[in-house]
């Protein structure tokens, strides 16, 4: 009669529950962040860093007004797990969670409809306050650009922004991207223009750094087919 070892079980269960979700060995490098896609302990800090501020409560720059009700977190936390469960190749999102010397400080994500045939993706992103101004919604957003274009084969990237949202406005400017028409939404009941922006893969304006990209084969046929 042979014996199982314990360790050999758990070692082999743990292994098929990564396969089942091989987003989990994705990592995005720049010179100064690290990009992982969300898991359940990166949320919590999450939650806390967006306790502490996003942007200044007088202005709502987001189509959904999630910073105006944290409350315990928990609506912040089923967000995610939401997109985690209706994720498909068809129709997908990527929450990086980015951290500046191991610490969470935002979320930037990328997703996409249909990318094996329209070759697009669209981003969007959020920096605690404490660690807006240094350049980071710049280094982030380049990151998951030049993953889309160099290494997932994209020719377009889309956005969009509150005309008063400056800061991101800026970012779009330098990075290359060309107004798109508007959008009006009415995230407080009070309707606000909002810019559609475009990135053609050619207009790209490049900084002088290529992003590191690790795990992506174990995980590219969720992301591309």
């Amino acid at each position: 009669m042979h014996t199982v070892d314990r360790n050999t079980v758990r070692h082999v269960r743990h292994h098929r529950i990564m396969d089942a979700w091989p987003l989990r060995h994705l990592v995005l490098r720049t010179p100064r962040l690290e990009l992982r896609p969300d898991d359940d302990a990166a949320l919590l800090e999450l939650v806390e860093v967006a306790r502490d501020g996003v942007h200044d409560p007088s202005e709502m720059p987001f189509n959904v007004p999630w910073t105006d009700d944290l409350g315990d977190g928990r609506g912040l936390l089923q967000h995610f797990w939401g997109q985690r469960a209706k994720f498909s190749s068809a129709d997908w999102v990527i929450p990086f969670v980015v951290r500046y010397e191991g610490k969470a400080i935002g979320v930037q994500d990328i997703g996409a409809r249909d990318f094996s045939v329209l070759r697009e993706v669209g981003t969007g992103s959020w920096l605690g306050k404490r660690f807006q101004g240094n350049g980071f919604g710049t280094e982030m957003r380049v990151a998951v650009l030049q993953f889309a274009f160099d290494h997932l084969g994209a020719d377009v990237a889309r956005s969009a922004a509150w005309l008063g949202n400056h800061a991101s406005n800026r970012v779009s400017a330098k990075l290359g991207y060309v107004h798109d028409g508007t959008l009006r939404i009415a995230p407080r009941g009070e309707r606000l223009e909002h810019v559609r922006l475009r990135l053609d893969a050619a207009d790209f304006v490049r900084p002088e750094w290529n992003v590191t990209v690790e795990g992506l084969a174990e995980c590219v046929q969720l992301i591309t087919s």
